[in-house]
C-alpha cells in the first residue's frame, strides 16, 4: 500500500479549492516571475506566418534538422513549417518526413491503450466540459474499488488491453489517496483470457488528472504510475481565464503550467502534454507546446513522453464546442499532427477516439504512434454495457467519434503493415525519462520495442483475436520475425526462444 502520510488533508471542497495549490512550487520554476510561455514571441511568430510565403529551401533545412538531430525545434522554425503547410507539395514533403521520423524512432508500431474514467466528480467550472461542477445534467459518481475490478475484468479479460489511461475529475474525494489506491487495484487484478485461458491483466496505468504538489506526485510514483498527463486546454492566458473561473483550482494558470516541472522533481519523469484544439488559434497552441517542451528540457534535459491532440467535441450542458470561433477541420488537424512530429521528433503522438474513424485512418502515416479503441468513457461504462459501442451524453465528458472495436482496429492496422503493440516492458526495465529520451533520439528504443511488440502481439492474437484477425496478424508476425532475423542475426535465436515460449502459453516475456 502507498504511504500517503506526507500529503495534506482537506476539510471539504471549499478548503480544497482555496488551499490546494502550493505557491512556492510555482515560483520555483518561474524565476523572476517570467513565464516560459512567451506570448509576445508566439504572437510575433504568428504575425510572420501571415506576412510571408515559405521559402522551400528554408523549409527543407528545418525538415532536415528535425530528421537528423531529432531535437525540439525553435518556435520560429515551427512557424516556418506552419507557413509551408498550406502549399500541397511542401506539405507532402513534410508529411513524408514526419512518417520517416516516426519509423526511425518508433518503427512501424502503433501502441494500443484504453481510457478508463474513474470519476466525474469535479470542483472546477470549465465552460466547455460536461464534468464541470455547475452542470446539473451530469450523472455523478466515482468508481468504488469493487466496481473498478469489474471494469478491469472487461478491459483486460474480454477486450485484451494491457495499458490504461485512468482519468479523474478534480475533487477532494478522488484526490491522491484515491488515485494511488485505484492504480494498485488495477495492477492487482488478474483474469483469464477467453481463448487461451492465460492469466492476463493491466501492466501500465497512465494517469490523466489535475496538477498535484510534489509530495503527492511522489506517492503516485511509489505505486507505479506510468505517464502523468495534464492537458493545458489552452495556453492563451486571457482565454484560459475566460474558460476556467478564477474561483476554481483550475483557474490558476501558473499552477497548471508548472505541473510537469513538479513531476520531474518528484521522479515522475514520463509526462504527457496536450491542449484542447478548437478553444484557441491552433498555431498559438502548438507554438506554446514547443516552448513548454523546451523549458522542460532546459530544467531537466527531459522532454514530454507524449503529446495528445484532443479536439473540442459535444458535451452535456454546454454550447462551447459548437460555438467556438477556433474549431478546426480535418485537413488542419492533419497538418497539426505533421508539424508536431517535426517539431518534437522524439515524442509519442496520441490521437484518441475523439476523432472519427476517417480522421484517424488519415493521420496514421503522419507521425502518430498511439491510439485507443473499444473505448467507453462513461463512468462504469465497460461493465455496464459489456463493451458495446454505447454512449450516454450525461455520463460522459464528451462524445466519441471512433467506436471501432479493438479486433477491427488490429485487423485494419495489420492490413496497412502496422503492428499493434501492447508492450509495457520499457517502463518496468527503467527505460523512462532521460534514459528513454536518449534511446528514442538514437532509434535504439524502437528496436527493443519492435521485439517486445511481436511478443505482446502474439499474446493478444492467441488470447483474444477473431479468426480473421488472427490470420492477418500471423502473416504480419512472420514478416516481422524475418526482419528481426535480418538486422539482429546473432540475437535472433534468443528472440525466437522467447517467441516460442509465448506461443506455448507463457506470458509477459520481454527484453
Amino acid at each position: 500500500m502507498a504511504d500517503t502520510g506526507g500529503i495534506r488533508k482537506f476539510k471539504n471542497a471549499a478548503d480544497y479549492i482555496k488551499n490546494f495549490a502550493v505557491r512556492q512550487e510555482i515560483e520555483k520554476y518561474l524565476p523572476g516571475g517570467v513565464h516560459f510561455i512567451d506570448e509576445e514571441r508566439i504572437n510575433r511568430c504568428i504575425a510572420e506566418i501571415a506576412e510571408r510565403r515559405a521559402d522551400p529551401a528554408a523549409v527543407r533545412e528545418v525538415i532536415a534538422k528535425s530528421e537528423t538531430t531529432r531535437e525540439t525545434l525553435q518556435p520560429e522554425e515551427t512557424a516556418l513549417l506552419m507557413a509551408a503547410a498550406s502549399d500541397p507539395d511542401l506539405f507532402e514533403e513534410m508529411r513524408a518526413a514526419a512518417d520517416r521520423i516516426k519509423h526511425a524512432v518508433y518503427d512501424n508500431r502503433i501502441v494500443m491503450f484504453a481510457p478508463l474514467y474513474m470519476s466525474n466528480l469535479c470542483v472546477n467550472g470549465c465552460k466547455y466540459c460536461g464534468f464541470r461542477s455547475g452542470n446539473a445534467r451530469q450523472l455523478r459518481r466515482a468508481l468504488t474499488m469493487d466496481e473498478l475490478k469489474e471494469e478491469i475484468d472487461v478491459l483486460a479479460g474480454r477486450i485484451g488491453h494491457k495499458r490504461l489511461i485512468a482519468v479523474y475529475g478534480e475533487h477532494p474525494t478522488t484526490s491522491t489517496e484515491y488515485i494511488a489506491e485505484s492504480i494498485e487495484t488495477c495492477y492487482g487484478r488478474q483474469v483469464a483470457a477467453p481463448r487461451s485461458g492465460a492469466k492476463v491483466g493491466i501492466r501500465r496505468v497512465n494517469v490523466n488528472a489535475a496538477p498535484l504538489p510534489v509530495a503527492d506526485l511522489r506517492v503516485l510514483r511509489s505505486v507505479g504510475i506510468g505517464t502523468f498527463q495534464v492537458f493545458q486546454e489552452t495556453y492563451n492566458r486571457r482565454l484560459y481565464g475566460e474558460m476556467h473561473p478564477a474561483w476554481s483550482v483550475k483557474g490558476n494558470y501558473d499552477w497548471r503550467t508548472t505541473c510537469f516541472h513538479r513531476c520531474m522533481e518528484a521522479g515522475v519523469d514520463d509526462v504527457g502534454l496536450g491542449v484542447l484544439y478548437g478553444l484557441c488559434d491552433w498555431r498559438f497552441e502548438l507554438l506554446a507546446t514547443v516552448l513548454h517542451a523546451r523549458d522542460l528540457e532546459k530544467w531537466f534535459n527531459i522532454g514530454p513522453h507524449t503529446l495528445s491532440f484532443p479536439r473540442l467535441e459535444p458535451a452535456s450542458g454546454t454550447r462551447v464546442p459548437e460555438e467556438s470561433p477556433w474549431l478546426i477541420d480535418n485537413a488542419t488537424f492533419a497538418r497539426i499532427i505533421v508539424i508536431a512530429r517535426l517539431s518534437v521528433p522524439y515524442t509519442g503522438i496520441i490521437v484518441t477516439a475523439r476523432e472519427n474513424a476517417a480522421s484517424r485512418n488519415r493521420v496514421l502515416d503522419h507521425g502518430m504512434t498511439q491510439l485507443d479503441c473499444s473505448s467507453n468513457i462513461a463512468i462504469k461504462g465497460y461493465s455496464d454495457f459489456e463493451n458495446e459501442a454505447h454512449q450516454e451524453k450525461e455520463r460522459q465528458q464528451f462524445l466519441l467519434g471512433d467506436v471501432r472495436s479493438i479486433d477491427e482496429m488490429v485487423r485494419y492496422l495489420a492490413g496497412r503493415g502496422m503492428i499493434t503493440s501492447f508492450c509495457t516492458a520499457g517502463y518496468r526495465c527503467g527505460r523512462t525519462g532521460g534514459c528513454i529520451m536518449d534511446a528514442l533520439k538514437t532509434g535504439r528504443e524502437g528496436k527493443f520495442c519492435k521485439i517486445n511488440a511481436v511478443l505482446t502481439f502474439r499474446e493478444w492474437l492467441d488470447d483474444f483475436a477473431s479468426d480473421g484477425t488472427r490470420k492477418i496478424g500471423d502473416a504480419l508476425i512472420e514478416k516481422e520475425l524475418a526482419g528481426i532475423r535480418e538486422w539482429l542475426p546473432k540475437f535472433y535465436p534468443t528472440v525466437l526462444k522467447q517467441y516460442e515460449a509465448t506461443c506455448r502459453g507463457e506470458r509477459d516475456l520481454f527484453f
